[in-house]
């Protein structure tokens, strides 16, 4: 998969998440992909180091968030990669404006390779595949986004529906569906046909910005603005705020790949989870014979299928099955499994409980 210089591959790393999902853990000072959630080392290393060959890819161009930019090189630094552009955002305003801003960034035939920062990919050799597979359309103009063959019916993904093939290992995407219930869900998957949505992505940077002209002008206007008034500092590159903030807050899938006729699913199975809930942890393991999945100073005492985890006080668990018990700082975590992406209440929780506390001192 060697490239030559005018039709490089440009692993474009995401690296903006705040990963509340996984609270008390990762917050927004600390974030899951800079945390050992799939291993030993950070998400945000494994990643680059995913993309990290130079006969297959050129050097990466980040987008994060402006306050993690020291973390990021950091990172980086441990990791031996040097990217070739590190963006820091000054706002949040979703995936479809970062990525303007590393395509606007780029060479119009740089092939990007859109990344998430804070995924698992356990099979790096499907992976390579999948994206042999994929740079032919992609260097005529596609975009291409890579699907996950569903085992289960998972309700918290989205789903594309595969149309007919354009090439070995690759369909058109005939309808992007958004997280159904789960019995649609079961649906697609004893219809087969159906691929997660991973959020990975494949395209020529000129096709890219094509389809951003045609479907959302504002978001591709306001990354060239917030990058010509933008300025470098310690070799980071600053957008303008004012300018970036203008910009419509949309993910790329609504903002281009519903909405373009070009698109195309390549299905992988390659391992992958988003590490979107503590449930998905639970489910990536590995676990002991009981079925817990331990970390820190955890103890499980006639406990079966848990999630315990702690990076600070001893979690001592006797007599109980299917909780999530996760201890961080000092904040403690305890659900039931299969009712973790209810995190999202407990932060709304506590910053209403904040905000009564805050009404009661004045």
């Amino acid at each position: 998969m060697t490239e030559t210089a005018d039709r490089r591959v440009i692993p474009v790393i995401l690296s903006g998440g705040a990963g509340t999902r996984l609270w008390p853990l990762s917050v927004a000072d600390r974030p899951k992909q800079f945390l050992a959630l799939a291993g030993d080392e950070s998400l945000l290393r494994q990643t680059a180091r995913r993309v990290r060959d130079p006969a297959r890819f050129g050097a990466p161009t980040i987008v994060a968030s402006r306050g993690h930019g020291i973390a990021i090189l950091g990172q980086l630094g441990e990791e031996g990669v040097a990217a070739a552009e590190l963006i820091l955002e000054p706002c949040a305003r979703n995936t479809a404006a970062a990525i303007a801003l590393a395509a606007v960034g780029s060479d119009e035939d740089d092939l990007l390779l859109v990344l998430p920062s804070d995924h698992a990919i356990a099979d790096e050799a499907a992976f390579h595949a999948a994206i042999e597979a994929a740079l032919p359309l992609a260097r005529e103009d596609w975009l291409i986004t890579f699907g996950i063959a569903p085992d289960r019916p998972e309700t918290g993904y989205g789903y594309i529906r595969r149309g007919e093939p354009l090439a070995r290992g690759v369909f058109r995407a005939d309808r992007f569906v958004e997280k159904p219930d789960r019995a649609t869900a079961e649906e697609y998957l004893a219809a087969g046909g159906y691929d997660w949505n991973a959020g990975i992505f494949l395209f020529r940077t000129a096709a890219f910005l094509q389809a951003l002209e045609e479907y959302e002008p504002a978001i591709l206007a306001a990354a060239r603005e917030a990058l010509e008034k933008g300025s470098r500092e310690d070799g980071c590159v600053l957008p303008d705020e004012a300018a970036f903030a203008r910009s419509p807050s949309l993910p790329v899938d609504v903002a281009v790949m519903e909405r373009s006729s070009r698109v195309a699913v390549a299905p992988c199975d390659m391992g992958w989870s988003d590490l979107g809930s503590w449930d998905a942890l639970h489910q990536l393991g590995p676990s002991d014979s009981a079925g817990n999945v331990l970390g820190g100073d955890t103890i499980a005492v006639d406990s079966k299928n848990c999630l315990i985890r702690s990076d600070g006080p001893t979690i001592v668990t006797v007599g109980v099955s299917d909780l999530i018990v996760v201890a961080s700082g000092d904040a403690v975590l305890v659900v039931p499994r299969g009712q973790s992406q209810r995190v999202r209440e407990a932060l709304d929780a506590l910053a209403g409980r904040g905000q009564k506390d805050a009404e009661s001192e004045s």
